[in-house]
């Protein structure tokens, strides 16, 4: 029987970090300027050069030591702990910056802006079709 210890895998540690983010690989691709195929081959390495993990640390809003010490039983440890103020642990920000009922209403309005600027652009549109059958 081996007693060997699991390996530091990096790539999975930025795999969760980006989940728990709630940040697809298309977006951290993106903020990377690389490949979203890319980013999958980064989250199956085990290990990872500083300065491409410096980077990916970056746009997660995280450490680069924080990723390296990443652990499930931290998360598990800020999500049970009652904490109400912008607390940093671990190097993740652990309380949301934002509203996400603030976020989806948002959406809504420009959507509705946006309703209203298709349904005006269709009124015209119609409005000098009219006009020109008149003309004929």
């Amino acid at each position: 029987m081996s007693t060997a210890t699991k390996p530091n895998h990096i790539g999975r540690k930025i795999s969760r970090i980006r989940e728990l983010r709630g940040m697809k690989q298309e977006a951290l691709a993106m903020e990377l300027g690389i490949s979203q195929q890319s980013v999958s081959l980064i989250e199956q390495s085990e290990t990872i050069e500083d300065e491409k993990l410096e980077q990916v640390a970056k746009v997660l809003g995280v450490t680069s030591e924080a990723i390296k010490n990443f652990s499930e039983e931290s998360v598990l440890n800020i999500m049970s702990n009652t904490f109400h103020d912008n607390s940093v642990l671990n190097g993740v920000l652990y309380n949301p910056t934002f509203n996400p009922i603030d976020k989806i209403m948002e959406l809504v309005d420009e959507n509705k802006k946006l309703y209203q600027e298709l349904l005006k652009a269709e009124k015209d549109k119609i409005s000098y079709l009219e006009k020109l059958l008149n003309k004929k």
